[in-house]
């Protein structure tokens, strides 16, 4: 009974959010605040800016899109920056068609649901509030009743101008409702619903021959001819098209290119003078937001045709790219995923990275340069280190192709193999090399992926596959090194011993003999070459540590085995590859002995307590690593 106590506490909040009164009054309101008078383009900029916005790197984050939109960054800062915003400012941007242009299942049309359901939340908030003409089917903007000479005299007054004009169905009822008197015309909130179709609209092709264009512009009610006599009576007709009833917030053409000439023209006047035609009427204004979508080979072939150039110039394309990021392509499986009845199946660690590895390896193009290949740069995109390379690279390397990310592999695709593979092993757990089986599997079925096209996916799923081979070691090492945790903070210890005797050009004294020894070169190097520092570098990595180590002790703090991260991984190396011999029996044995046993045992629990895998799981990575070992 909790959900409907929650119903009836949305109703009763939205009751109260309800407002009713004369013209006179709404005018009172906008003196107050007078953001309740904003444009939708202004709305919608507001509704995203007010939802918080962050700045990393010069780069703009809109917590907006972050819940649902992933590795796009780039692509929705351009379109805030370039389209929503300069149209909130009332500049000429906002008399253009927005085009998302993208390739499928590129979050196209979850971006525009995102701006759709935002918009009905926003309306309900004080910032988002939104008035219109009582009874009015088209939700006007009540400001419309403001006569043309007096809007001079507002704009002085209230510092914003006015836009549009009233709609022939207003200026009868103004006349013969309310006498002529504008002051007394009831105005009313009004709440966004694409449901209710109230401020939001949505039009999406079919048939050209049987699609009427009284889709988008409403009809005549022929039913009520007889009664007030003439169909350019605006009682007679139906202000019902998607244009009419999206006034005042968002209208989406779903797949708008695809749509038949006749109802394209429409959008001319109301792109750039804010009205469109219907029936025997006057133009009547609107305030939308024209929001639409297509893929790259519809474009292409829009602009080609030189019937189309009116319009070319009325539409800013907004390239919607594949998201470029392993991390980010991860995010939006476990979104899809989370959202699905089998979210509680059990999917081993890293393979849902590895899957998502698979498909940005098919949406990078090869770098120019000659010295950098496709997986250093799918691990620059990531924001991993890659030594020898930089940020300046990562911008280099996007400058390289403007259209990097318009093709290769789509979520959807990956999605249905996971999806096929938790079906299959439903009562298990799935791991990285079952999606990788399936992502293969899945090629042959795939029907628009060539012969040549196969063989070089099957080449990525290759590359992805090495990748997970070395996570799956790494895994399997720190597991192991954690159990011989004692021998790591030995080692360390002398490390660091040697480290400070070296930088400080000392002598260390033999535990046993007592007699001076100088620092261990060999030791020091085994351990600084795991993780890449050359001979030329030792010196700085070394006086670095003793930096370290000083800043600690000025703190009171101890530096231990987790204070430096890098160290901590060349340790743990280290260790591994003195104890790869160990490892490599006791994860291949087939009758493991008593204390081998004991050792698989403990490093199962670590993979299940410590890194999120199942005993399952655990026990399939650690015979696979086994396996890799023995080759």
């Amino acid at each position: 009974m909790d959900i409907l106590r929650k119903i009836e506490r949305y109703r009763e909040e939205e009751q109260k959010l309800k407002w009713e009164g004369t013209f006179a009054e709404y005018l009172t309101l906008v003196k107050e605040r007078p953001w309740i008078a904003q444009s939708a383009h202004s709305r919608v900029y507001n509704m995203i800016k007010d939802a918080g916005i962050e700045e990393l790197n010069g780069k703009k984050s809109y917590s907006f899109f972050s819940s649902q939109m992933f590795g796009l960054e780039d692509a929705l800062e351009r379109l805030v920056e370039e389209y929503f915003h300069p149209a909130a400012r009332r500049l000429d941007v906002r008399k253009r068609i927005l085009l998302l242009m993208g390739p499928v299942s590129g979050g196209k049309s979850t971006l525009v649901s995102m701006l759709k359901r935002g918009l009905e939340h926003y309306s309900h908030h004080d910032h988002g509030a939104i008035y219109a003409i009582k009874s009015c089917p088209m939700h006007e903007d009540p400001l419309h009743l403001i006569p043309h000479h007096l809007r001079d005299d507002f704009f002085d007054e209230y510092g914003f101008r006015i836009e549009g004009n009233l709609s022939p169905l207003n200026v009868m009822r103004l006349e013969q409702e309310y006498g002529g008197r504008i002051e007394d015309v009831m105005v009313e909130r009004i709440f966004l619903s694409e449901d209710k179709r109230v401020g939001i609209g949505t039009f999406s092709p079919s048939d050209p021959k049987s699609q009427d264009i009284a889709d988008l512009t409403g009809s005549i009610d022929f039913s009520t001819i007889a009664e007030y006599g003439s169909e350019s009576d605006p009682r007679a007709y139906r202000f019902d098209g998607e244009l009419n009833k999206a006034n005042r917030g968002i209208m989406e053409f779903q797949e708008m290119l695809k749509c038949d000439e006749k109802f394209l023209w429409h959008l001319l006047s109301l792109t750039q003078e804010g009205n469109f035609k219907a029936g025997r009427f006057a133009l009547i204004s609107a305030d939308e937001l024209i929001i639409a979508h297509t893929n790259e080979t519809e474009y292409r072939s829009f602009i080609s045709n030189k019937k189309n150039e009116a319009l070319h110039s009325r539409i800013i394309v907004m390239p919607v790219p594949y998201n470029l990021q392993v991390s980010k392509e991860e995010k939006i499986y476990e979104k899809m995923i989370g959202e699905s009845d089998v979210r509680d199946v059990h999917i081993a660690p890293h393979t849902l990275r590895v899957a998502a590895m698979f498909s940005i390896l098919t949406r990078l193009k090869e770098p120019k340069k000659g010295d950098i290949d496709l997986v250093k740069k799918m691990r620059l995109y990531d924001g991993e280190s890659v030594e020898g390379y930089n940020t300046a690279d990562i911008d280099e390397l996007k400058k390289e192709y403007q259209d990097e990310g318009m093709s290769g592999i789509d979520p959807r695709y990956v999605i249905n193999r996971i999806s096929s593979t938790i079906i299959r092993k439903e009562e298990a757990s799935i791991n990285a090399l079952d999606v990788l089986r399936s992502l293969k599997e899945g090629l042959d079925q795939h029907p628009s992926i060539t012969t040549e096209l196969r063989d070089k996916y099957l080449n990525y799923i290759s590359a992805a596959r090495k990748e997970f081979d070395s996570i799956a070691k790494k895994e399997v090492q720190k597991a192991f090194v954690y159990s011989y945790e004692e021998s790591a903070k030995t080692l360390m210890d002398n490390y660091l011993d040697n480290v400070e005797a070296y930088c400080n050009k000392s002598k260390l004294r033999d535990p046993l003999t007592g007699e001076e020894i100088t620092p261990d070169e060999k030791l020091m190097r085994s351990i600084e070459e795991q993780i890449g520092i050359s001979e030329n570098a030792k010196k700085a990595f070394r006086e670095e540590i003793l930096i370290r180590i000083s800043a600690f002790a000025r703190k009171g703090k101890r530096f231990d085995y987790n204070s430096h991260d890098r160290l901590r991984e060349a340790i743990q190396k280290k260790l591994f590859a003195d104890l790869k011999d160990v490892v490599k029996i006791t994860t291949s044995a087939k009758t493991p002995n008593e204390e081998q046993l004991k050792k698989v045992n403990e490093v199962v629990a670590r993979l299940v307590n410590e890194h999120g895998y199942n005993t399952a799981s655990a026990n399939e990575l650690l015979r696979y690593v086994g396996s890799l070992l023995n080759r």
